[in-house]
């Protein structure tokens, strides 16, 4: 990553990190103490979910539908023949990979959502994160990458999902306040990989679901899915406990490093997001 002109002081890192441990520690507290309600099991408010990282289940009208790591309509993929709206790609066509080569899609996901009532908010757990231009790397994204919270982008050799890199500046949950219908996809190749959306390193699909409107076509063709593909890379992820352990790290880490490397991704693209935002303050 590079680096950025003003960076927070060693300083100011450790405060940004004790504050939000402590944030952490006071939501798991109030969590453990207020009673369940039937709307935290509906979200996937439990624990053995929550400690894997991944977030869980809602209902809409009735049905179960998983978080699934997915792209946002509208999202750009790089293929043989150039840049692509995801929602513009067909079976067969091919994409260029980190693991594998040039690589067929064999299989898209679909996943709609539209509002029941257009006055009212979207539910939090449906929302995906905005990862904003030039988050990662100068031009890395190239333009605003929305995806989903279980989505793994793939940084300095590990698949980490979106939702534990969230920093309030330039990795932030987008709110779709002006949509009423959001549509996910998702591309699957015959090997889980990586490809490049927004010409940022995501994930393709994992697990093939039920979750999915067009989940028949892929039986048709395929048969029933495994239940989830070897991933290409290692997965990491924090569980609440677990983070506070890492933001204790992070928090003492000028004067004892003990950082993870999960650790030190998370306080990197913080610490160039914070940046970001100082230069285009002093820019306007």
């Amino acid at each position: 990553m590079s680096t950025l002109r003003n960076p927070p002081t060693p300083l100011q890192s450790s405060r940004r990190n004790l504050i939000k441990m402590s944030a952490i520690l006071a939501s798991a507290i109030i969590a453990k103490i207020a009673p369940a309600t039937a709307d935290d099991f509906r979200r996937g408010d439990f624990g053995r979910e929550r400690d894997r990282g991944r977030p869980g289940w809602w209902d809409r009208d009735g049905k179960r539908y998983s978080n699934q790591s997915c792209f946002l309509k509208g999202t750009r993929i790089r293929t043989a023949e150039g840049e692509k709206k995801i929602e513009d790609l067909v079976v067969g066509d091919l994409v260029p990979t980190v693991f594998g080569g040039m690589s067929p899609i064999q299989w898209i996901a679909r996943y709609p959502f539209k509002k029941s009532d257009p006055a009212k908010a979207w539910v939090r757990d449906v929302l995906p994160v905005r990862v904003a231009r030039s988050a990662l790397r100068p031009n890395i994204p190239n333009a605003n990458l929305y995806i989903t919270k279980a989505h793994a982008l793939f940084i300095d050799g590990l698949l980490v999902p979106v939702c534990h890199l969230i920093n309030g500046t330039t990795i932030t949950i987008y709110d779709a306040g002006e949509l009423d219908e959001l549509e996910f996809f998702h591309i699957k190749l015959e090997l889980h990989d990586v490809i490049y959306a927004e010409e940022a390193l995501c994930e393709t699909l994992v697990t093939v679901d039920e979750n999915a409107v067009n989940f028949a076509e892929y039986i048709r063709q395929y048969g029933p899915p495994m239940i989830e593909d070897a991933r290409c890379a290692p997965w990491v992820g924090f569980g609440r406990r677990v983070e506070i352990k890492s933001r204790f790290r992070s928090a003492i880490s000028s004067w004892m490093d003990r950082r993870q490397k999960l650790d030190i991704i998370r306080d990197e693209l913080e610490e160039r997001g914070i940046a970001l935002l100082h230069q285009a303050e002093l820019v306007s």
